[in-house]
């Protein structure tokens, strides 16, 4: 049973067909932990149904912490490295409104 008194922090990340949420919850024992979720709303949902979404939840205890933050910082260098050498291709990023352009 979740009655959501676990959550400790929430993050909602947007990011094209997927959303993905970051969610620092607290066990029993008030030891910390983070749940990382995917969803993406399933194709052939007709007008009027209600849409469904498929997700997928990793979660990551605090031993682990530090291993997965190397392992994520590893990763996303190594990508930033092959993007740079130029033989993949770059994310086309999209101008962020700022408050003054409201």
């Amino acid at each position: 049973m979740n009655d959501r008194n676990d959550e400790v922090f929430s993050e909602k990340v947007k990011a094209g067909k997927r959303t993905y949420f970051f969610d620092v919850k607290k066990t029993r024992g008030n030891d910390l932990y983070l749940t990382i979720t995917e969803s993406k709303r399933k194709n052939g949902v007709e007008e009027g149904e209600r849409a469904e979404f498929e997700k997928h939840k990793i979660f990551l205890y605090k031993e682990d912490f530090d291993k997965f933050s190397d392992g994520m910082s590893t990763a996303l260098d190594k990508i930033k490295e092959l993007w740079d050498s130029g033989d993949y291709k770059k994310p086309e990023r999209k101008e962020e409104l700022s408050f003054e352009d409201l």
